[in-house]
């Protein structure tokens, strides 16, 4: 009897040894026992430190996967977002690595990883230009930190998605475009691992999942990380167009509660009193940018939710002289602002 083999086997074994778990830790004071505090008729339970004593404890972890033989490590920027934390890539039980972040994309949700060595598997990128709706892919990852090299297959679902997504580390928010859905299963602990085509290259980064919902999970197209591992490989971090403002992006609900004369655009705002909203010295600054100015485009390109400022800028090259559509005390005006690196 001839066993015919599913395509899924040969990615894995292709692609399986270059996917690693990333695993952070911390240096937090160290509990030596716990004591009992009434409470409101009540109780609760605390942490007893000791003093001054900290031990290395591990709060969290996720998947990435190695893109060259000399430990060049790609994953999602959430899972590595906290600067104070320590991160060890684990390659098999017994192959741990102390890595460094080289850089992180706080707009893609991107980050670049290196471990010390050489002759490490790695995998093949593909071109997420290329990909088609219905097409098959495999998402991996080691979901929970646990379950290494854990495959699921499923489906290209949409193309260019649009959502906010929450850390729940950090519990920022943060705003992702131009994603990759699929039904391919994405659990916790699997974010930073490849979705991959079937021919074993990577087209994406497994990002997030709706929670409550069921096979509904998104990865970040690899052409973007391709962009951003080109630059620290060439200046040693990812270099930013740089405006200088403070703002948030308007909606239908905050003009109309606001009675602003727009639904769209950037309206530049402080976030606390007693700070300026336009960072002295940056392209704004120079550009004659003033507070609750609305910027309406950029080169023409309308300012929204779903294609923010910072989507906008991403587009742009330091050192361009780029036209800008602001709202000023109800009349548009056009100024032109050269952009800065951001630093």
């Amino acid at each position: 009897m001839i066993k015919h083999q599913s395509p899924i086997v040969e990615i894995a074994r292709k692609v399986c040894p270059a996917v690693i778990t990333i695993v952070i830790s911390k240096d937090l004071p160290k509990v030596e026992g716990f004591y009992f505090m009434p409470l409101e008729g009540k109780g609760v339970i605390l942490p007893k430190f000791k003093n001054g004593k900290k031990e290395s404890t591990k709060i969290g972890g996720g998947s990435g996967f190695i893109i060259s033989a000399d430990g060049y490590i790609l994953t999602s920027g959430h899972v590595v977002s906290d600067a104070e934390a320590d991160y060890t890539i684990i390659l098999e039980p017994e192959k741990k690595y102390p890595a460094k972040v080289m850089a992180r994309d706080p707009i893609n949700d991107i980050a670049v990883l290196k471990i010390d060595g050489n002759g490490y598997p790695f995998v093949e990128l593909g071109d997420s230009d290329q990909i088609e709706l219905g097409e098959e892919v495999v998402a991996i990852g080691n979901p929970l930190g646990e379950f290494h090299d854990t495959l699921s297959s499923g489906i290209i679902s949409g193309m260019s998605r649009f959502i906010q997504a929450r850390n729940h580390v950090t519990q920022e928010s943060q705003r992702l475009r131009g994603l990759i859905q699929t039904d391919a299963a994405i659990n916790p602990g699997n974010s930073g691992g490849p979705l991959v085509d079937m021919d074993g290259k990577v087209i994406g980064i497994n990002t997030a999942a709706i929670m409550g919902a069921q096979n509904i999970g998104f990865a970040i197209p690899i052409n973007y990380a391709i962009k951003d591992l080109e630059e620290v490989k060439k200046y040693g971090k990812i270099k930013f167009p740089f405006l200088g403002i403070k703002y948030v992006i308007l909606n239908k609900e905050m003009a109309d509660k606001n009675k602003l004369p727009v639904d769209y655009g950037a309206l530049i705002v402080r976030e606390n009193l007693g700070e300026s909203a336009i960072i002295k010295g940056s392209s704004a600054d120079k550009a004659g940018f003033k507070e609750f100015d609305i910027l309406l485009d950029i080169k023409e390109e309308k300012i929204t939710n779903e294609n923010p400022l910072s989507n906008i800028l991403q587009k742009c090259a330091i050192g361009e002289e780029v036209d800008i559509k602001v709202l000023r005390n109800k009349k548009q005006i056009t100024l032109k602002a050269k952009l800065q690196e951001k630093k």
